[in-house]
């Protein structure tokens, strides 16, 4: 296949428009750099791309989507479908036989910033020492003094909202007022109260004052499917068009990145890329390259740009690139609040996740059977045309049918709730990931094949 050469030579290529990739454009261009950015999707435009004011009656399938139906398939609701999903057309990757494991990728300007929960917390002292700590993990190479300044010059930046709690297992940032509990959280937190257990204000990128051009926040709670005042944090909204207005920003989408070329010094001189619409290669020129596609699409970047000098894949003379894969230890339960049933409906539909957070509280605790912790976000209360809301009522739930169903899914409005936890995963050779070595996506790139399994602790955790 004939391989296009682009005119100019950048200062910088980056590869990737989310949280990484936007931040450096926007650093970089405001420096003085000129650079190109690549994004493997399109650009949207939110004011008529976000979908979320949408009511579920809407939309077919009331929002859930077809692939609802599909039960041994994740899936995820038509109103942020666009925006990224656990499965898409043309891009497979591969598991080994007998794991499992799920990938969540974007295709869209912005990535992953369309559709993250903007949950900010920072990480203590010790999350950079967890060797040196409890004897798990790999120490960081940096401290938390090392970037507490970048975490205060982010935070004023993007607009993070929450308290100064003074927990050593929660640093404290730079904040905006938060916004006031729920009725479902202040009972919620009267329980913790009771138990001893620390809840105190979520910490999450939602503008509650205005900010830099940007409204407060609304109270829709419909963050998940956009923000069309950019009230919420996104790299589309926020970061790229800093990056753009400097004039010094050339922005290539639907460009599926390829590889990363270097000279005969190890130096990297262009990446090539595959335009979507035409299916066409095409090499564009630079003096410096970031990878910031997001841990594993970057990943399989590097490991697909293999050389005579890197036979093994860019930056990978350890052989470390891809290993010891980690993920989110993720459980949650669901349950109603008595007090609530048959509630007086008020507008307190706030953001689209908690209010309040009950933050790591056994640190240093001896006994447990795990080493790492966790915290455990809330959600509930009634909230505008959430398909996921009422706490997962369905007719399952009730006997009754019409009229008697509708009679009993109106007295639980509103009552549900849901506690999630988060929790670390410790670093284990068993899960990784390589190029597999026969499977291609429909752009004739090497895709990933993941080996996986989660360790005892883990799941100790989960118990």
């Amino acid at each position: 296949m004939e391989i296009i050469q682009r005119p100019n030579t950048y200062d910088v290529v980056i590869v990737g428009s989310g949280a990484g990739g936007g931040m450096a454009a926007m650093i970089l261009t405001e420096g003085g750099l000129n650079c190109a950015l690549l994004e493997a999707g399109p650009s949207i435009d939110p004011t008529v791309d976000y979908k979320e004011h949408m009511w579920p009656y809407e939309s077919m399938y009331r929002g859930w989507g077809a692939g609802y139906f599909y039960r041994d398939k994740m899936y995820i609701d038509e109103f942020n479908a666009h925006l990224g999903s656990w499965d898409l057309k043309g891009e497979p990757y591969v598991v080994t036989e007998g794991q499992k494991f799920r990938w969540f990728r974007s295709r869209v300007l912005g990535g992953r910033t369309n559709i993250w929960g903007r949950v900010s917390l920072r990480f203590a002292p010790y999350d950079f020492k967890p060797r040196s700590t409890d004897g798990g993990g790999v120490d960081w190479p940096i401290s938390y003094d090392d970037v507490a300044p970048y975490y205060d010059r982010v935070e004023r930046l993007i607009g993070v909202f929450g308290n100064r709690d003074g927990l050593a297992t929660l640093p404290d940032g730079v904040y905006m007022p938060p916004p006031a509990p729920r009725c479902y959280e202040r009972l919620v937190a009267r329980g913790c109260g009771k138990l001893g257990i620390p809840i105190i204000a979520m910490r999450n990128a939602i503008l509650t004052e205005p900010h830099d051009g940007r409204p407060a926040c609304h109270y829709c709670a419909q963050c998940s499917r956009g923000c069309m005042t950019a009230s919420r944090f996104s790299s589309l909204q926020v970061l790229l068009p800093k990056a753009n207005r400097t004039g010094r920003l050339k922005l290539i989408t639907d460009a599926m990145a390829r590889e990363i070329l270097t000279d005969r010094e190890g130096r990297c001189t262009a990446v090539s890329y595959i335009d979507r619409k035409d299916r066409r290669e095409y090499q564009l020129r630079a003096r410096a390259v970031v990878v910031a596609g997001g841990a594993l699409e970057s990943t399989r970047l590097l490991l697909n740009s293999r050389s005579s000098r890197f036979p093994n894949g860019l930056a990978n003379s350890s052989g470390a690139v891809g290993r010891y894969l980690s993920d989110t230890v993720g459980y949650l339960t669901t349950a109603y609040l008595p007090e609530l049933m048959g509630r007086k409906m008020v507008n307190e539909d706030g953001i689209s996740g908690g209010h309040l957070i009950i933050p790591w509280w056994l640190q240093g605790v001896k006994g447990r059977d795990f080493r790492r912790g966790y915290h455990i976000e809330l959600f509930g209360g009634p909230q505008m045309g959430a398909v996921t809301g009422n706490g997962g009522v369905t007719a399952a739930v009730f006997d009754g049918y019409g009229t008697e169903f509708k009679k009993h899914a109106r007295a639980i409005f509103g009552s549900t709730f849901g506690l999630a936890g988060r929790g670390e995963m410790i670093l284990n050779d068993k899960s990784w990931v390589e190029i597999d070595p026969q499977a291609v996506d429909a752009y004739g790139v090497p895709v990933l094949r993941f080996h996986w399994e989660w360790g005892e602790e883990e799941l100790a955790m989960v118990r």
